[in-house]
């Protein structure tokens, strides 16, 4: 993948996490990592902040389904239309709305579970030449694999945050 032609350079830091493995196998992956990582979460910490302002994992869970429900659409956009250009979405606003706290983390994870089902099942749905199609989100190029991948890679990230700043 190509930087600046087929995603901002700013997702970079998610694509490296994620493109060692192919495409499939790291959604795959990333399902089974991410679901025992939260299911492994003691009570306590689900509903921290380790500074305020922070999100909770409770939070950041939502903040992966919500992220991946976006990319994912813009890639369904991508794949299915020609010239589709497409606003941006304010993350900070949807944890605000999302109320993730009075949620119980089992059904946070099946519902992450389920829309990473979807995500599988629509990458598998495309061929070489439809992953690779693109169009502009948030003023940006994007093209469908970029999409899948960084959702790949921003799950890790945050649990990367989540190990190094909320758990001891």
């Amino acid at each position: 993948m190509i930087p600046g032609t087929e995603y901002n350079t700013y997702y970079g830091k998610y694509i490296d996490l994620a493109t060692g493995k192919q495409l499939l196998p790291s959604l795959q992956d990333g399902m089974t990592n991410t679901s025992s990582f939260f299911e492994s979460l003691p009570a306590e910490k689900q509903e921290y902040r380790y500074a305020e302002e922070k999100w909770t994992p409770k939070e950041v869970l939502l903040h992966l389904i919500d992220t991946e429900r976006v990319f994912m659409y813009r890639a369904m956009q991508f794949a299915r239309a020609k010239n589709v250009v497409l606003e941006g979405f304010d993350q900070n606003e949807f944890a605000k709305n999302s109320r993730a706290n009075t949620r119980d983390m089992k059904d946070l994870i099946s519902e992450y579970e389920s829309v990473r089902k979807a995500t599988i099942a629509f990458v598998a749905s495309c061929t070489d030449e439809t992953l690779k199609r693109s169009g502009v989100a948030s003023n940006n190029p994007l093209s469908v694999r970029a999409a899948a991948y960084i959702n790949s890679g921003h799950e890790i990230h945050h649990m990367n945050i989540i190990k190094e700043r909320y758990l001891d």
